[in-house]
């Protein structure tokens, strides 16, 4: 048979394979979501997310060293105050949780680099993710403590905030008050295409913070929309942001491709908690080989446009970038 072009000649042994791969990723891209408590000596499992664990701040080095060792050289922290209030002030206190971990790692683990999450739910007696004005958040009275939330995270020694509340005008206000206040150097992360999704469920069990009533849909996009979501985008890379994020990852997949060819700044996806959980429930029934399921969806969200690629299988892709398996 006449064929000149065969496609499978580069496929015929891994080394070609790897030779020509298009999709290229490296350990340097990867950010580890954790979760820091309040308390002493406390290491729990999260019951949803067999393998992930909320540390107290005595504790949390175990896990920065496990991903120190891996290659990981980036993690993303959530709070998890013992006090909630109705303004959610151990958000912006001093003396929170995020503060003491940000203060903690700075200390222990200088090179590792430190993103945190900027939002209320976690913080807030009622689970939204601002001030309420009735049953509504008031978007702009939540900016103010959203920028003093970012600026105490920085002052506690965080390398870059990501703004997770999805309220309109928060990526200005905390760029406004950074650099005001001297941190102009301090990138910002915006989860800026970040759709209201049943994928988050096991994060709020994570993180306790399911709203007390209603839902997050006046404030996270529709599923429904794309256009929407590169307005978003577009209008936080205006204000000021760094580097846009798209949350989730998996199934948002045509987002992070949008994205990525309108703006002009890094993009990052989101593998969120439902997707890890799903993984892992599968593989424990026999029916996916999980090592393989991970390199493929990491590998997905790469190809897809991601220059970032913040998930719980940090540790997992490290090594099997190691090995070669991947990237």
């Amino acid at each position: 048979m006449d064929l000149r072009k065969r496609p499978r000649r580069l496929r015929g042994g891994e080394a070609v394979r790897r030779m020509v791969r298009e999709t290229r990723m490296d350990k340097a891209s990867l950010i580890y979501p954790m979760f820091v408590m309040d308390g002493e000596n406390r290491k729990e499992e999260i019951p949803s997310m067999e393998g992930q664990y909320r540390y107290s701040v005595d504790r949390m080095g175990e896990c920065l060293q496990e991903l120190q060792d891996a290659g990981v050289t980036a993690v993303m922290l959530f709070g998890i105050p013992a006090v909630k209030d109705e303004l959610g002030s151990q958000a912006y206190a001093e003396d929170g949780i995020v503060q003491r971990a940000l203060r903690y790692a700075r200390e222990h683990f200088p090179q590792m680099y430190l993103v945190t999450d900027v939002c209320m739910c976690e913080y807030t007696s009622h689970g939204h993710c601002g001030v309420l004005a009735g049953h509504d958040v008031d978007n702009d009275r939540t900016l103010e403590l959203l920028a003093k939330t970012a600026l105490s995270h920085v002052q506690a020694g965080a390398d870059m905030v990501a703004p997770s509340d999805m309220m309109d005008g928060r990526v200005l206000a905390i760029r406004n008050t950074l650099d005001a206040h001297g941190f102009s150097h301090i990138p910002v992360m915006s989860y800026a295409v970040k759709y209201a999704s049943a994928f988050y469920g096991p994060f709020r069990d994570a993180a306790g913070s399911a709203p007390a009533f209603g839902d997050r849909r006046s404030y996270q996009m529709d599923f429904h929309n794309s256009r929407e979501g590169i307005k978003e985008a577009l209008l936080d890379e205006e204000e000021g942001a760094d580097i846009i994020m798209v949350k989730p990852a998996m199934s948002y997949l045509d987002m992070v491709t949008k994205v990525k060819e309108a703006v002009h700044v890094p993009v990052a996806s989101y593998s969120v908690s439902g997707e890890y959980a799903m993984v892992k429930a599968a593989a424990k029934q026999g029916w996916i080989d999980e090592e393989r399921v991970i390199c493929e969806m990491a590998a997905s969200a790469y190809r897809a446009g991601s220059d970032i690629y913040i998930t719980y299988f940090a540790k997992e892709l490290a090594k099997f970038m190691d090995e070669g398996r991947i990237g």
